[in-house]
């Protein structure tokens, strides 16, 4: 499966507005934010990059005004995290992810109302709902309801439970599929809403959805034990790990 995520990886940088691809590395940048999370960079799998090869990665995050960042099935590119770390790099977290396939897939009992958004009011509820539910790791915004839309638009989902009164309770979204894969992530709720059962719904849904578009597989990455639990309930089953290694100027 590490094979499977990493080309996923590939391919959906790809299909930011801006590529570059160098010394076995591919770069996705989108213009409207300088967010590392956002504008990163991954590998080939089974590149085995020297150092004029990095260096080169890094000159094309500098020339961008960007933060060198990757994201990376480690297994898939084994050379990768030595040549970072000898040209800077440290190791920001190594996150499991999980993996649905139809045979696991499990749709929860007590179905709650899941919607796909179909206005700019939906999307900008959304966009500001999963900030809420992230802390403020991120600030809404115009562009981030933006993006969701494109997500939506381009084959991949976006699908929210509604609040009562209006809004967004919880969210998430799926990437188009590539190599067979999807990559299910923003898994979010208001925390007060916690407990209701929105996460699993939500994530079940878009693993339906994109398995029946013919996605082999959907994946995601948890970020602890009790968000893992959730996953589990509706047949994510573990996969492998992924790494996240960032320079700092």
């Amino acid at each position: 499966m590490g094979i499977d995520v990493q080309s996923f990886a590939v391919a959906n940088l790809r299909r930011r507005p801006e590529v570059v691809e160098i010394g076995g590395f591919v770069l996705g940048v989108d213009p409207c934010t300088t967010s590392p999370y956002v504008n990163y960079a991954t590998p080939l799998p089974g590149v085995r990059p020297g150092a004029w090869d990095v260096a080169a990665l890094i000159a094309a995050f500098g020339e961008r005004g960007l933060k060198p960042r990757l994201e990376f099935a480690p297994g898939a590119a084994p050379d990768v995290q030595p040549a970072l770390h000898e040209a800077g790099f440290t190791v920001e977290a190594v996150h499991e992810y999980l993996v649905c396939v139809p045979a696991t897939l499990t749709m929860p009992r007590a179905a709650l109302p899941v919607e796909t958004p179909s206005t700019d009011e939906d999307y900008a509820a959304i966009d500001a709902a999963l900030s809420k539910a992230f802390g403020g790791e991120f600030a809404s915004s115009p562009e981030g309801a933006a993006r969701l839309r494109r997500t939506e638009e381009s084959g991949g989902a976006v699908r929210f439970v509604r609040a009562p009164g209006g809004g967004c309770a919880g969210a998430a979204m799926c990437s188009a599929p590539a190599v067979e894969t999807s990559e299910l992530a923003g898994v979010g709720t208001c925390p007060e809403f916690r407990g209701r059962g929105i996460a699993g719904a939500v994530t079940a849904t878009l693993a339906e959805t994109m398995l029946a578009r013919g996605a082999r597989s959907v994946w995601l990455e948890y970020g602890g034990e009790g968000s893992r639990r959730v996953y589990e309930r509706v047949g994510f089953r573990p996969g492998g790990t992924r790494l996240y290694m960032s320079l700092e100027a």
